[in-house]
């Protein structure tokens, strides 16, 4: 008997708790959904910045496929890793984000999962107002100086990018930026630009520089024509 009694109780204190959770997120929120797992999603607080974790669907529009993405706000700035998902549900990117600007590694995706590029972003930093960035030479990537000036709230390209053929996860092109500047990558040296690019042994090049000044020699390549 006591047993039933002590049963009743607590589910009684269970269904007067409910309300009171409720009635705190009325109370924090000015807006919010509940999920079908029975969590707090949408939410918009009383002075009127997202809060929390979102899903935010955006339609198709002019021929650009829509998606989904989730992730959390923090007064009203994205936080953290978010990820988007193809209207299908295929997950499609991870994006991170810092004080609402893309920061870090970004990674995009086929709808069949193949990876097809991978970027890296450098966010606004609050705490340091100012930045220190280099002055390219034209044409260049010779750094010349460094210049102060005040940071501004967005993202720039920083890091490597890199590109991948799908179904393959073949690199078909990298670039590297510093702080919104494409570096040029070296290319290798080629001495023929023939249809088929052959690099010369070091070797051999030497031997045709020490002999270039006699006639009629006949250079070693290594192919067996005669």
């Amino acid at each position: 008997m006591n047993f039933i009694i002590q049963r009743a109780k607590t589910m009684m204190l269970l269904f007067i708790g409910v309300p009171f959770i409720m009635g705190t997120a009325n109370a924090q929120y000015k807006t919010y959904k509940i999920s079908p797992k029975g969590d707090t999603l949408n939410a918009i607080d009383n002075n009127g910045l997202k809060q929390g974790k979102w899903v935010v669907h955006v339609d198709p529009l002019r021929g650009e496929p829509g998606y989904e993405e989730e992730g959390i706000f923090i007064n009203d700035k994205k936080e953290g890793q978010w990820r988007k998902y193809s209207l299908m549900g295929d997950l499609i990117a991870y994006e991170n984000y810092k004080n609402g600007d893309k920061d870090g590694k970004s990674e995009y995706f086929t709808n069949l999962g193949d990876l097809i590029r991978e970027e890296n972003w450098r966010g606004y930093n609050p705490d340091q107002p100012y930045d220190t960035i280099p002055v390219y030479g034209t044409g260049s990537n010779e750094i010349l100086s460094y210049k102060i000036i005040k940071a501004q709230p967005y993202s720039v390209k920083d890091g490597d990018w890199t590109y991948y053929e799908p179904g393959t996860g073949k690199i078909i092109k990298t670039e590297k930026y510093d702080r919104g500047f494409l570096v040029e990558q070296p290319k290798p040296a080629l001495v023929s630009e023939g249809p088929m690019k052959k690099i010369v042994p070091k070797e051999v090049l030497e031997w045709q520089e020490k002999n270039s000044h006699k006639k009629n020699v006949k250079v070693i390549d290594g192919s067996t024509r005669q």
